[in-house]
């Protein structure tokens, strides 16, 4: 935060009223502030709308600048708990080594390798790419895809230096540490190599942002030479590409929200044709990796939900790629999530009961199954990078929210984790100090929804209480480690994390239960949840904080329509609020493909009554509304700036109460808030010291 104007304004901006209506299957929608959309987007340089939005960013100044010693604390303690000179932990591939390193004060990464025959010679050590250089004087930075050719001579990479998400990927020939005239701006994807690392597959974002091609560039060839190897018609599906296990074909997909289409292409012969592996089926969704060791043909590895909601793991020729033979049936019990394939074994990953599971499988024994033993009854764990084809031992990643990240080796043969780090806290974490449970609360239709929560073992009951929640996109929110947390935790907070419907914590039908026509599920989870809180003695009804970003921002929205009084202060980041307006804008970046979740207004009445019904702009109405901190990104693709504009505008207009409500838009960033690993915790101090001072602490 910086500090407020020499001549602070002394009111909150006041958005101009302009009548505008759109009338669809004959209801009439009024929008006053649609003018907020600037006419020129992705460019936005309407004067009249920046000046609001920078009067809208003075009075955040203003507000927050009593706070500012409180936040410059915040932010003090928080940077404290990060080792500032630290490093991964190297992992093999090939002939190299390679880990990422942070230096003191950097807030970008560095990326270095060593050869394995080298051994512990430091002297070896090689930079292949310095994220700190690439971001000297840039307000924003990000990268996007990284990859090494097989040959270990170059290195392709993509970065984004304005939160637009259309990044420009580069070729620097490692060795060298030059760079080849080859450039690829408006990349939104993997890069991968191909064709004997002579040319790289990558995707290109469209004008509505939309990834709706699979492109093949030859090194050294001008770019209006490069081919397309797949085109998708579709306008709600996107493509992708990557490598499969055994590096020798290119796996294309296309997708929406619920259905897929794999095809596999030689790499070493990217023109060839095409392989279709399953047409398209509405609902079904699948994905595909190879494994060449279990037959002169090559076998097909197929997870699929087919058969059933929660997924199947199956297998298939190369002869017959449709042909599909279930090895792993689907399971109301274990939700699988996603598998790797080894020489000697695969790993299927999912979730029992809402809690993550890696289990160790066999090709030869179908009966052996050896579920990798995790230290604590809720945590989260994944696999980490194994980049390589011939594995004794995995990596895999680890925490809870009371333990730190810890990386651990799995030995396969021994069934034993060896520890190989863990997060350090350089300011120091007793986590004897701290307690967590998983709690069960029950909804106003019966329904059990899981609550993970963390708080001091001498924090007294009832005290305040921060609740999260997203629920959407089948996307589970795992109960992890967070050491900016501690300081509202240390003020005597308990954070609990709602794992409500919309997301898959608990499975498929979970996802579906807070989807197109049941969402309202998820915003009544939510407040079923503070209320259950409340109920047990955990937090006095007014002394909860919340917040949610993107689409839980939309939650955000939805429940200070519905219960404002149940909410002590709330966070709203870049919050998806214009539900309605920008589900019948199908020029819009993420609309097309957003249908499938939320429903299509234009074709469907009750679709359009359904998202009127909830869509938190479209419900701001004249009561009281508690202290609001809203964020929205002048450059983000996924949620519109205007989404929270428009509706801080209206709240300014509808509330009748004088609690805060400040809107602070990054003018230089995008969907992800500011780059960089000490100014994005920078705003983390800014929200937490919105909590605090509102919540009276």
């Amino acid at each position: 935060m910086t500090d407020a104007t020499s001549n602070p304004p002394a009111h909150p901006p006041r958005a101009a009223k302009r009548a505008s209506t759109a009338t669809h299957h004959g209801i009439t929608v009024s929008d006053d502030y649609a003018w907020l959309r600037d006419a020129k987007y992705p460019v936005v340089e309407d004067p009249e709308i920046l000046a609001h939005l920078e009067a809208e960013n003075a009075w955040f100044e203003a507000a927050m600048a009593g706070q500012k010693d409180r936040i410059d604390a915040l932010f003090t303690e928080m940077r404290a708990r990060i080792k500032e000179a630290d490093k991964s932990v190297p992992q093999k591939d090939g002939d190299w080594l390679y880990w990422i390193e942070f230096e003191d004060g950097a807030e970008y990464k560095k990326w270095w390798r060593r050869p394995v025959a080298a051994g512990d010679d430091a002297g070896a050590d090689e930079l292949i790419l310095d994220e700190v250089a690439l971001a000297e004087g840039k307000e924003y930075f990000r990268l996007g895809a990284i990859s090494v050719s097989n040959d270990g001579r170059r290195l392709a990479y993509s970065i984004d230096d304005n939160g637009s998400e259309r990044f420009t990927a580069r070729i620097k020939d490692i060795a060298t540490g030059k760079h080849l005239p080859d450039a690829i701006p408006g990349t939104l994807s993997s890069l991968v190599w191909a064709a004997g690392d002579t040319a790289l597959v990558y995707s290109l974002a469209n004008e509505q942002w939309r990834t709706d091609n699979a492109r093949l560039h030859v090194l050294g060839t001008p770019l209006e030479d490069d081919v397309e190897l797949y085109h998708e018609d579709d306008e709600g599906f996107r493509v992708g590409a990557g490598l499969s296990t055994d590096e020798k074909w290119l796996v294309v997909s296309t997708s929406d929200h619920e259905t897929s289409e794999v095809r596999l292409i030689p790499a070493a012969d990217p023109l060839a044709e095409p392989i279709l592996v399953k047409a398209r089926q509405k609902g079904v969704e699948y994905e595909v990796d190879v494994h060449d060791e279990l037959g002169t043909d090559g076998t097909l590895f197929i997870l699929a939900n087919d058969t059933h909601e929660n997924f199947r793991l199956a297998t298939a020729p190369l002869s017959a790629p449709g042909d599909w033979t279930t090895v792993i049936a689907g399971s109301d019990a274990f939700y699988l999530t996603g598998f790797d394939i080894f020489r000697d074994f695969y790993v299927v990953e999912g979730r029992q009961a809402g809690l993550d599971t890696i289990e160790v499988r066999y090709y030869d024994d179908p009966e052996r199954i050896e579920p990798i033993a995790f230290p604590e009854e809720s945590y989260s764990a994944s696999l980490g990078d194994n980049p390589e084809f011939a594995m004794d031992r995995l990596r895999v990643g680890y925490d809870s929210m009371v333990s730190p990240a810890t990386t651990y080796d799995y030995h396969v043969a021994d069934r034993r984790l060896e520890v190989l780090k863990v997060q350090e806290v350089p300011s120091g974490y007793d986590a004897s100090l701290y307690t967590t449970e998983r709690l069960l609360v029950p909804a106003r239709d019966g329904t059990q929804i899981p609550v993970s929560i963390m708080y001091r073992k001498d924090r007294q009951k009832p005290g305040p209480l921060h609740l999260y929640g997203y629920g959407a996109y089948g996307i589970a929110i795992p109960p992890g480690f967070s050491t900016t947390r501690l300081s509202l935790v240390d003020r005597g907070f308990a954070y609990a994390i709602a794992h409500i419907r919309g997301g898959d914590d608990l499975g498929r039908a979970w996802y579906k239960g807070g989807k197109l026509e049941s969402r309202i599920n998820t915003f009544t989870d939510f407040v079923d949840v503070a209320k259950g809180l409340v109920e047990r003695g955990y937090i006095e009804k007014g002394r909860i904080s919340i917040s949610g970003g993107s689409a839980g921002g939309e939650l955000m929205g939805a429940v200070v329509n519905s219960d404002p009084a149940l909410w002590g202060a709330v966070v709203a980041h870049v919050p998806f609020v214009d539900v309605l307006a920008t589900m019948l804008d199908a020029s819009l970046p993420l609309t097309p493909g957003e249908w499938p979740e939320w429903g299509n207004p234009i074709e469907d009445r009750a679709a359009f009554e359904l998202i009127q019904s909830y869509s938190p702009y479209d419900n701001v109405r004249e009561q009281a509304y508690p202290p609001m901190l809203v964020t929205a990104g002048l450059n983000d693709p996924r949620v519109t700036y205007w989404e929270p504009a428009k509706w801080v505008a209206r709240l300014r207009e509808k509330k009748t109460d004088d609690n805060v409500l400040l809107l602070k838009t990054n003018m230089g960033a995008g969907h992800g808030g500011k780059s960089g690993r000490f100014e994005s915790i920078r705003e983390i101090a800014e929200e937490y010291g919105f909590i605090l001072w509102q919540m009276g602490l």
